[in-house]
């Protein structure tokens, strides 16, 4: 499996620098940005339920091979489970107001880019790298842990505000106010970015890092896109919010 692993890295590093020149051009189109010509399309509840399984079962089949259920590998898959049961099993019925379809096409590449890291980070944190009960004492883990703490509440708070919104203004688009969305467009970008910044410090790893190379890529212009589109939309839009990073970007 080995082999695998070390392809998986490169995929995942390469496609991270395709997805980033391409989303800067062309946004992908589900959501706000949804349009015709990308083929058939799925509700977008079960499109976020099949895209994202890959990711916590292979990791947790890959914790339950590695014979290794340590406290400390114990945590990585509470914490990683945390976010992505969440994202497959909840976040896609929580979903209210405006569900637009999404294409066929994303759900494929999302599909292989979870499998790639669900195996990358499983087999990597799990069967190569060797953590034991003192690495919860160091700085790369306290540090990484509270990023990744921080982003996730960061994320999960936005998503959350932005269901009310969509659930109290169904079939418009409306401003979002308050909060972090008086500083940036889109917190729950920003959120996401932080907490796989932060696992790729707490595991101090090669999938980390990857993952969270990607996961810059993937967001980071779409929260570009979608704060140019807030303002072409909207008219009265605030001139001194930000797009992902506060007072920056």
């Amino acid at each position: 499996m080995f082999w695998f692993y070390k392809l998986s890295l490169i995929l995942i590093f390469a496609f991270a620098g395709i997805v980033l020149v391409l989303l800067i051009f062309i946004p992908a189109p589900y959501g706000k940005f949804l349009r015709k010509g990308w083929g058939p399309a799925i509700k977008t509840k079960w499109a976020w339920m099949i895209m994202e399984f890959p990711s916590p079962a292979l990791m947790i089949l890959l914790f339950l091979l590695s014979g290794r259920m340590h406290m400390i590998q114990i945590i990585f898959l509470v914490l990683w489970a945390s976010h992505y049961l969440h994202r497959t099993f909840i976040y896609p019925f929580s979903l209210s107001g405006r569900e637009k379809p999404c294409p066929v096409l994303l759900v494929v590449m999302a599909i292989l880019f979870n499998c790639l890291n669900g195996f990358a980070n499983g087999y990597g944190i799990f069967h190569l790298y060797y953590y034991t009960f003192s690495w919860l004492m160091t700085w790369k883990f306290l540090t990484g842990f509270i990023l990744f703490i921080t982003g996730f509440i960061i994320n999960k708070t936005a998503d959350e505000k932005l269901r009310r919104l969509r659930k109290e203004n169904p079939g418009e688009y409306v401003i979002p106010n308050g909060w972090l969305f008086r500083y940036i467009s889109s917190p729950h970008y920003f959120g996401e970015i932080i907490e796989w910044t932060g696992w790729a410090v707490m595991t101090w790893s090669l999938p980390g890092l990857a993952f969270a190379v990607f996961t810059f890529a993937n967001l980071f212009p779409r929260a570009i896109s979608s704060h140019k589109w807030y303002k072409e939309k909207f008219h009265d839009y605030p001139a001194e919010r930000k797009a992902i990073i506060p007072f920056i970007v």
